[in-house]
């Protein structure tokens, strides 16, 4: 089974979507620092950022989301390895049969390998049918953190105001009164908290 951590497929993920400046409009009070802007442009760009990845390493739901799915590929994995070494005991007693001459007729020995190689190509084919639904799971997870959080992200600028919100991935230096990760966290956790209340 190609398994991997779905909390770095998120990371990933979700750094890779919000890479690109994330512009906002709306109107309201900023915390921010002003940053003026290019000339001709007439007036100060309002601009915050966030640590994406640390709002996904800290969110309830992704923590959730990754037990889940933890638990479904350890399901899956069970369910593969057991009709696996099924298969392996069976091939192997038929070698055994086969080499001290155990079968009446060549023709009852090939039935025998033909019905072991069909059951080795179903057990390939629930490997990636397996294989399929993780890959799946994991981006209807990733998906659902990216939608609250761009949907959070949303409701949020009506109220703040700027003109761009940026991951904290690509800002090397900035004022820490800008970074508005703790914010964007603990309000995602206190929405989710109140879904799993209801």
């Amino acid at each position: 089974m190609k398994g991997t951590s779905l909390v770095v497929s998120v990371v990933l993920f979700v750094a890779v979507a919000v890479l690109y400046v994330l512009h906002f409009t709306g109107s309201g009070t900023s915390e921010g620092t002003p940053i003026k802007a290019a000339a001709g442009t007439g007036g100060d760009l309002k601009i915050a950022y966030i640590k994406a990845d640390s709002v996904l390493l800290n969110y309830t739901l992704s923590q959730d989301l990754h037990d889940e799915f933890t638990k479904q590929q350890e399901a899956y994995t069970t369910e593969y390895g057991t009709k696996r070494q099924s298969f392996e005991k069976e091939a192997a007693a038929f070698q055994e049969k086969l080499q001290r001459g155990g079968f009446l007729t060549e023709q009852r020995a090939v039935q025998e390998r033909d019905r072991l190689l069909g059951k080795e190509q179903e057990i390939q084919k629930l490997d990636q049918e397996l294989s399929t639904k993780l890959a799946k799971i994991q981006q209807d997870n990733n998906n659902q953190i990216l939608d609250n959080m761009m949907d959070y992200l949303d409701r949020y600028n009506e109220k703040a105001g700027y003109d761009y919100i940026l991951n904290g991935a690509n800002v090397l230096v900035g004022p820490e009164v800008n970074n508005i990760t703790a914010d964007i966290l603990n309000a995602l956790n206190e929405e989710y908290e109140a879904t799993k209340t209801e």
